[in-house]
């Protein structure tokens, strides 16, 4: 994503457009940039793209939603590379599955697409750490991400060096789809070495003829920054569709060597991204669809971001900051974006039809049929069942060989636990009072409990949550122990900052934490692993239900202060806990799989999982997404598993409802609608 309406611009990184499918002898083949015209194989040729990115995919849905975008007018594809996706691990590579991006790249080239391949290292997209892998943040003495830092260098060498020759055999002089290879960094920095590095890798193992280009804002300052003409390198650029697009591409000229800018728009916005606790972002279909006529209908070039959004499954959820790293923004799961494609495939909208009626009009080429709907069911209530709490299970689902002890806090990063919860524990001596608890530092989200510690260590009470975004300070009653205090800390990684300065966003707790003034020591930390959820029930830790106290939010005040306001209301106590639930359906056979939605309305906060994959991250409580998308290729014939890890407190009746339509009404959103509006209007 790049420029936007409170964000100017987005990092993108330098990117390389590649193309798809390697087809022998055709040597001939050619694209690139003469007479501030694209041209491919000697004919003019005006790109028409739209960003689809296989990893917010189910990879069986990947041709479908690259046939939709074809429907829809264009000729070209654009995606990321996440690095994070690729090497989860230092040298432990994954190209299979979600990640088997040469077989993302021949469909588009048998569905004759052209791709546009923005490799990174850097990719921001509001994906966790804009792309990086996590373990970076681990290495010392620390490197500066994005810069000349020479270890940060070789790194990326070596990743490079292990993707670009499997995209080579793709490039459209080979035969393949890729035709130009890119990222944007003159928002971020100044640092040509860096820019200029990033050119020689990418030459040394793609050769010379494949267009290498930049994005950044159209602006004087990200262009000075961004830009590498000398480097045979093409400046794209992007702005917000609110903005007359052709004076931009005039200043667009004078960063590019004569006859060597064709206007090209490669991010050309048809939605926006959405916070938790913010209105879900729309934007006209009519006022969007004219922006882009007035691009394509003068023989300029855009690409769509997004034509299909998709979803951020599992954790790979991004991030913003506002004016310091506490003013802390995460991401939905959902990744819709408003786009054309909706994140169920869904082609027959407004925006979809719009923006189809403006590329054959401007264009002038025959496009294919709408494509047909795309089945969904509606499965109907589902009754889940209490497995157990956190703190039944955390030693059968916490790898003993990853447990570790230290004097002070350490980070998820440094415990090896990338994404998702880790949990900490200390203990104290108790005053006859209450105590004050502080923690400086943390990233994200910290839930805290308390218990004797000679008593039910299972049955920890619940004292309230600390967070990035709020009070650091939480008041501990006493608990009149004859022991010890045992104190318990989970936090939550919820996605790392993807774009700006505070990028560098490890998580976990970052300083010592006080009780009454005084620093805890002797920290023993146990990652929570969600890997095998699904196995929960066969530990037969079947507790006897409790009655769960409804967790209705009624709340008054600034839509500004939702996240605040919400956890104070917890902060009083009504919880049950951090607790699994597990509940069943069955479809009768393979023709009765369809894409679904699993309805949270009612539950609090957390994690769920389908048949072992993750589907994302629940919010309901603050909204304002109230169901999480199930592709079903996830699905299968006989039963299905649903596995909840609810943080706070279930849905008093256990209830969930597999619905057929997205929802995006739920928290405080439906209360201060009107407020959000006037925010976001000035």
């Amino acid at each position: 994503m790049g420029p936007d309406r409170s964000f100017q611009n987005l990092l993108l990184l330098l990117a390389l457009a590649l193309c798809s499918a390697a087809v022998s002898g055709e040597g001939s083949r050619r694209f690139w940039v003469e007479n501030d015209t694209f041209w491919k194989d000697g004919a003019p040729f005006q790109i028409v793209g739209g960003d689809v990115h296989y990893f917010r995919i189910v990879p069986e849905y990947w041709k479908d939603r690259i046939l939709r975008a074809n429907a829809l007018g264009l000729n070209t594809i654009q995606t990321y590379v996440p690095w994070n996706l690729h090497e989860p691990k230092p040298l432990s590579w994954e190209f299979k599955g979600f990640t088997d991006i040469e077989s993302y790249l021949r469909i588009a080239h048998e569905l004759d697409m052209l791709v546009m391949l923005r490799v990174g290292p850097y990719i921001c997209g509001e994906w966790d750490l804009g792309g990086f892998p996590p373990w970076l943040l681990t290495i010392e003495p620390t490197i500066e991400l994005r810069s000349s830092d020479s270890t940060y260098l070789s790194l990326v060498d070596r990743w490079w060096g292990v993707l670009l020759p499997k995209i080579a055999p793709l490039l459209y002089s080979n035969g393949g789809p890729i035709i130009m290879i890119e990222n944007e960094f003159g928002s971020f920095g100044d640092d040509k070495n860096y820019l200029h590095y990033l050119v020689e890798v990418a030459r040394r193992y793609l050769g010379n003829d494949i267009m290498l280009y930049t994005t950044d804002g159209g602006a004087i300052g990200n262009l000075k920054n961004g830009t590498i003409p000398q480097d045979d390198v093409f400046a794209a650029v992007d702005f917000d569709t609110g903005s007359n697009p052709w004076p931009i591409f005039r200043l667009q000229k004078e960063y590019n060597l004569p006859g060597k800018s064709a206007p090209l728009s490669s991010e050309f916005y048809t939605g926006w991204l959405t916070h938790w606790g913010e209105k879900i972002a729309t934007t006209d279909a009519s006022s969007t669809a004219k922006a882009l006529k007035r691009i394509l209908c003068r023989n300029g070039s855009a690409v769509l971001y997004m034509a299909h959004g998709g979803t951020n499954f599992g954790f790979y959820n991004g991030a913003n900051t506002g004016q310091n790293e506490s003013d802390y923004k995460a991401d939905l799961t959902s990744y819709d974006y408003d786009a054309p494609i909706r994140e169920y495939g869904d082609v027959h909208n407004a925006k979809y039809k719009a923006l189809r009626r403006v590329i054959r009009e401007c264009t002038g080429i025959p496009l294919p049929q709408l494509p047909s709907e795309i089945e969904r069911a509606s499965y109907g209530l589902v009754e889940v069942q209490k497995v157990a709490s956190l703190f039944d299970v955390i030693d059968n689902i916490s790898d003993p060989l990853k447990v570790a002890f230290s004097e002070q806090p350490l980070s998820m990063e440094l415990m090896g636990q990338m994404f998702g919860f880790l949990l900490y524990t200390s203990e104290y001596q108790e005053k006859h009072s209450s105590s004050i608890l502080s923690i400086l530092k943390v990233h994200d989200r910290a839930q805290v409990f308390v218990s004797c510690s000679h008593g039910d260590v299972r049955k920890p009470r619940y004292v309230g949550i600390i967070e990035r975004w709020s009070s650091k300070t939480l008041q501990i009653p006493s608990l009149s122990c004859s022991s010890n205090v045992s104190l318990y800390i989970l936090v939550e990684n919820m996605g790392r900052v993807n774009y700006g300065p505070y990028i560098f966003d490890q998580k976990g707790i970052l300083s010592s934490v006080e009780i009454d003034g005084i620093i805890l020591r002797h920290w023993k930390m146990q990652p929570v692993s969600l890997s095998a959820v699904g196995n929960l029930s066969k530990l037969q830790l079947i507790m006897q239900m409790t009655d769960a106290q409804a967790s209705k939010v009624s709340i008054y005040g600034d839509s500004e202060n939702k996240l605040h306001d919400v956890s104070l209301y917890l902060n009083e106590g009504i919880s049950e806990g951090p607790t699994f639930y597990e509940g069943h359906f069955h479809i009768d056979s393979e023709s009765e799989k369809k894409d679904t939605f699993i309805s949270f309305r009612g539950w609090n906060k957390g994690v769920a999982f389908v048949n072992n994959f993750n589907i994302g991250r629940f919010w309901p409580a603050i909204g304002p997404q109230c169901a999480l998308y199930v592709p079903a290729p996830i699905l299968k014939p006989g039963d299905n598993v649903v596995v909840i890890f609810e943080l706070h407190s279930p849905k008093p009746d256990l209830i969930i409802k597999l619905v057929k339509d997205p929802d995006f009404t739920c928290g405080q959103i439906e209360m201060h609608a009107e407020i959000s509006v006037k925010l976001k209007e000035s």
